[in-house]
């Protein structure tokens, strides 16, 4: 294994990096790394995320790599996730051929390098499960011959993690059903509310104790993190890269994102209105992020109201989409309870995970706000409430309104207060005084 090295650590909170400040950061940093890691000869695999992440500028960088490379495969760090299809390759990867990608398949793709033992998980998850953890990876990785992997992704607060990325793009985005499947359900017995915005949590702990384990069976995994945040005209901005080999430079990326990505309330939500891109969120189990990154700032009794005009169904997959029509968005424990006696959901502890996220545990309402892809009948039968999408839209249109606090026009009484949200994957709100004192 290479020894840790962070070979760029540029950012700020009020940063703002170019594509060319990007480009060159990346240039240098990659060209020392190829020669720590053995020289220019050989393969390298580029593992970015997939369209969900288009923000991320890693769309850029990964192009970057390729370029600088000579030899490379690029295969988008999918989990889960639907695979992109031609068009979107090309709209978020310039100037990659197609037929440079590869494809992860979680369920028939992978391969174990080891165990961590019931014992060390139920130790480090503070008794919220017991059952060992496999560390699994898309067998490209370990069999593929690659002199390097350039793991590129955005670091942000996360349900799962408490912070995206890192080692999470490996064994999560290359993984397999079973280490998807129970570390995403180890996260949500442990309870988001403890875990989201922090670096250091029980799951990022399985996935550091995996990789300092067994990381040696794998080619030298070059992290190459962006920190992005919005800016006051309502646009995106790089503010931080972070290249490395080893934790160090995901250390000082998750500082950043803490900084920039997490947005406390002087007061509670009593009515948060979320929009989720049609391009970008398709499903439920991607457009929940509207869900689970603003339950700490929601009040008691408050309402979300989620605009969804491209929402098509619940899961990325006919078997997730299955499960969660069937058991639905409900309280985490009663999804805990249904786990233990169904054995169907029982074998599947990612969905049941979700199904935890996406509720609103009876403390809030959600409202989702669908185009034609789903019907009244269906958003009912999965838990939520249903709203028009076109007199929502109408209400709250988000051309005009600004991300934040926005006083509406309203009819006989007033106006209405209310909380934007543009895209909930750039961020995590919450309310003062529920987020606790930094890592």
């Amino acid at each position: 294994m290479t020894e840790e090295r962070t070979y760029a650590a540029e950012g700020g909170a009020c940063r703002e990096l170019s594509g060319g400040e990007l480009n060159d950061l990346f240039s240098a940093a990659f060209s020392a790394a190829r020669d720590a890691a053995g020289g220019k000869s050989g393969p390298v695999l580029i593992l970015p995320p997939d369209i969900t992440r288009v923000h991320s500028r890693a769309g850029l960088l990964a192009a970057a790599a390729y370029a600088e490379s000579g030899s490379a495969l690029v295969m988008p760090a999918l989990g889960t996730h639907t695979a992109m299809n031609a068009a979107e390759r090309s709209r978020m990867f310039p100037g990659i051929p197609q037929d440079a990608f590869r494809v992860h398949d979680w369920r028939r793709g992978v391969v174990e390098l080891g165990r961590l033992k019931a014992d060390w998980v139920e130790k480090t998850c503070e008794g919220a499960v017991r059952y060992d953890w496999p560390v699994q990876v898309n067998r490209l990785l370990r069999d593929g011959g690659f002199s390097l992997v350039v793991s590129i992704g955005q670091v942000v607060p996360h349900e799962v993690t408490g912070m995206a990325n890192h080692a999470k793009n490996i064994l999560v985005g290359t993984g397999g059903k079973e280490a998807i499947d129970k570390s995403h359900y180890a996260g949500a017995c442990y309870g988001m509310e403890r875990i989201m915005g922090r670096t250091d949590t029980p799951v990022r702990a399985l996935f550091d104790e995996g990789m300092r384990r067994f990381g040696r069976l794998l080619p030298p995994i070059l992290y190459v993190l962006t920190v992005i945040g919005r800016k006051t005209d309502g646009g995106l901005a790089a503010r931080g890269l972070f290249i490395g080999f080893g934790r160090d430079c995901f250390e000082r990326a998750a500082s950043l994102a803490r900084r920039v990505n997490v947005e406390t309330l002087d007061e509670p939500v009593r009515k948060a209105v979320v929009y989720l891109d049609p391009e970008e969120y398709r499903s439920t189990w991607l457009g929940n992020k509207a869900v689970y990154r603003t339950r700490m700032a929601m009040a008691d009794g408050g309402e979300l109201v989620v605009m969804a005009p491209g929402l098509e169904r619940f899961g990325e997959d006919s078997g997730m989409d299955d499960l969660i029509r069937t058991y639905g968005y409900r309280s985490a424990a009663g999804i805990k309870e249904m786990a233990k006696k169904e054995k169907r959901l029982g074998g599947n502890l990612g969905a049941a995970a979700h199904l935890i996220h996406g509720s609103g545990e009876g403390r809030f309402t959600v409202r989702y706000c669908p185009g034609p892809g789903l019907d009244r009948k269906a958003i009912e039968g999965a838990g939520y409430e249903w709203g028009c999408l076109e007199e929502t839209l109408a209400c709250y249109n988000p051309q005009t309104l600004h991300p934040g606090w926005n006083d509406i026009n309203g009819t006989g009484d007033g106006t209405e207060r209310i909380f934007f949200i543009p895209n909930p994957a750039l961020g995590l709100w919450v309310e003062k005084g529920r987020f606790g004192a930094p890592d």
